[in-house]
């Protein structure tokens, strides 16, 4: 496997939509419109930062980094997700790559921190953790994880960008 971490191009959109599909399609707790959101998010100008993972020229994994409103008003903080692998590439390390370069490029733009909605056990290997004081509404704390580069922990409620209500 020849990997490459890039920076989402306009000819890439089709084949993350597929990947994304791919990636979701027999997750028990999706409810299938990733795709969507990442389209949506792309569309209204809020998908801040999309990374691609290509294997000999073929897109094989995807994340996308959106910017989160917290109710204290702490401004920098990103949301990550969804990220997306191929089911039959997965395993391979592709998703911590997408994870590192993806931190890495949210150092970059000197992000404040960063939260996401996942397994704890995957993401707490990035620096990811429950963090008292910063909730999502209507999900259970210990599923919900930010990443401190820079300042205090917000405290408060985390809200993603309206395109995460994407359906179609």
């Amino acid at each position: 496997m020849s990997l490459n971490i890039r920076k989402e191009q306009p000819k890439d959109s089709q084949s993350i939509h597929e990947v994304t599909v791919a990636a979701f399609l027999e997750a028990p707790h999706s409810d299938h419109t990733e795709q969507f959101i990442v389209k949506a998010l792309r569309e209204s100008g809020a998908l801040s930062i999309s990374l691609v993972a290509e294997d000999e020229s073929n897109v094989v994994g995807h994340v996308a980094l959106s910017p989160v409103t917290i109710s204290d008003s702490t401004d920098s903080w990103y949301g990550l997700g969804p990220i997306s692998v191929l089911p039959n590439k997965q395993g391979n390390g592709i998703g911590s790559k997408l994870m590192s370069a993806a931190i890495q490029e949210l150092k970059d733009i000197k992000a404040k921190g960063c939260v996401l909605l996942g397994d704890p056990g995957y993401y707490h290997r990035f620096g990811f953790k429950p963090r008292e004081g910063l909730v999502l509404p209507g999900v259970p704390p210990e599923y919900f994880q930010a990443l401190v580069f820079q300042g205090d922990l917000p405290q408060g409620s985390v809200t993603y960008h309206e395109s995460f209500s994407a359906k179609g």
